[in-house]
């Protein structure tokens, strides 16, 4: 990453999710809720955790996987439109749905 102000404008945006906390990963920042990995920010890009149920919207609006290199791409993690992004109340809807997958695999 360039620098960690869209990591910090997206945990401001979070700030109402109990116990968050980011953690420096390769080149990337990982998120967590309560232990919960959820999320993932890239190149100034927020990645949430899907599953098949939560995934469709994502790419009904034309998003695609978190692709840390050419030899792997993580399907369930999705990234997240910047209309979400800057709404805080949808974005904390999504990102909730996003813990819950996760809590749940």
């Amino acid at each position: 990453m360039k620098d960690s102000s869209f990591k910090d404008y997206i945990l401001d945006q979070l700030s109402e999710i109990g116990d968050l906390r980011s953690k420096s990963m390769f080149n990337s920042f990982g998120l967590y809720s309560n232990d919960v990995f959820f999320a993932i920010i890239s190149d100034d890009i927020l990645y949430l955790k899907t599953n098949e149920e939560t995934k469709p919207r994502y790419i009904e609006a034309g998003m695609g996987p978190f692709i840390p290199s050419q030899k792997q791409i993580l399907k369930n993690y999705m990234e997240v439109p910047e209309e979400v992004i800057d709404n805080k109340e949808e974005l904390l809807d999504w990102a909730f749905e996003s813990i819950e997958v996760a809590q749940k695999s």
